[in-house]
């Protein structure tokens, strides 16, 4: 079954990652429909081919770019965000998880988006993550609710308790409610998207050298080390915090599964470190399957042609294995 893709933020560089992702997966990758704009992916020389459902992208994929197509409202100027369109932006996430919701895509891949021209059109979410959890919020979902950001990259898989959250602010929201909540979406993740029978997570220390005993900070004595004891009694293998300096190279990434990450750069560092370019965001804990480029909209290369999708194509790779894992 294909995967929907929502083609994002219309004047940045999402339709060219697009464009260049379905050249480059045409032969035999996995299959996609675009739910959006088909003028603005025209526009790039891409051969569009007007579909009604996301199963009808099957038969045409090697041959031309399957499209749901619903217009915009104003004409893309690159790098030039139009707030007029910004209805359309959100609508098209709407009905691309309507159209998984209903058995038509295996998962959704959505293109950036830009904060700024849906925030001035009324939008009120922080950003997909959040919009997608509210709009899958009344599904059935066969474990701990997520949304839980993991960002991959190569061998990696960093999950945040906190993300984009002040650094004066993060301790009070390192919490035993919050490192236990997402320590569990992240097990059951490993079970059901990955096929990891016994996920094996690596919780990391809020302070530095896991705070030398309390020395440099109770976090670990306090909350972390007590969260972990009691996730191991049900069954999750967990680490006690480990020190965040020594937790992402080559011999120590081959020892867990997954880690857990408590601020917004302990995980984002290391995984661009590995993969600049091909870095994946996945929210787990949703009834859908969903991922995303590690990237933003890139007004400033907007229309250059020197966008790079290797990320898109990581991310559309990456909900292909994660959809086929649930449907065993």
């Amino acid at each position: 079954m294909p995967l929907v893709l929502s083609m994002g933020e219309p004047a940045g560089i999402g339709p060219e990652i697009i464009v260049k992702a379905w050249q480059a997966l045409r032969s035999d990758g996995p299959r996609f429909a675009v739910l959006g704009d088909a003028r603005t992916l025209q526009a790039l020389g891409a051969p569009v081919r007007s579909i009604l459902s996301v199963g009808d992208a099957q038969p045409v994929f090697g041959d031309a770019l399957p499209v749901i197509d619903q217009p915009l409202s104003s004409p893309v100027v690159p790098g030039r965000p139009d707030i007029a369109n910004a209805g359309a932006v959100a609508d098209w996430i709407a009905m691309a998880v309507d159209r998984v919701l209903g058995g038509e895509a295996s998962g959704l891949v959505t293109a950036p988006i830009a904060k700024a021209p849906l925030y001035a059109a009324g939008f009120r979410f922080p950003g997909h993550t959040e919009f997608i959890a509210e709009l899958t919020a009344d599904v059935p979902h066969p474990g701990t609710r997520g949304p839980v950001m993991m960002l991959t990259a190569r061998d990696l898989r960093a999950c945040l308790v906190t993300i984009h959250t002040a650094i004066r602010d993060v301790p009070e929201l390192v919490t035993t409610e919050r490192v236990s909540r997402v320590s569990r979406v992240v097990h059951e993740a490993m079970r059901r998207d990955f096929g990891i029978a016994r996920p094996r997570l690596a919780l990391a220390a809020l302070n530095p050298h896991a705070g030398e005993g309390g020395a440099i900070g109770l976090e670990e004595v306090e909350i972390l080390r007590p969260v972990a004891k009691a996730l191991r009694a049900e069954g999750i293998a967990i680490t006690d915090p480990l020190p965040a300096d020594t937790l992402f190279h080559d011999e120590a990434r081959a020892t867990y599964d997954a880690a857990i990450c408590l601020y917004h750069d302990q995980a984002l560092i290391p995984v661009k470190t590995l993969d600049f370019w091909g870095g994946v965001n996945t929210t787990l804990g949703l009834p859908i399957v969903r991922t995303s480029p590690d990237h933003g909209v890139g007004f400033d290369i907007a229309g250059q042609g020197i966008a790079r999708p290797d990320s898109l194509i990581a991310a559309i790779r990456l909900a292909d294995t994660m959809a086929a894992a649930r449907a065993v």
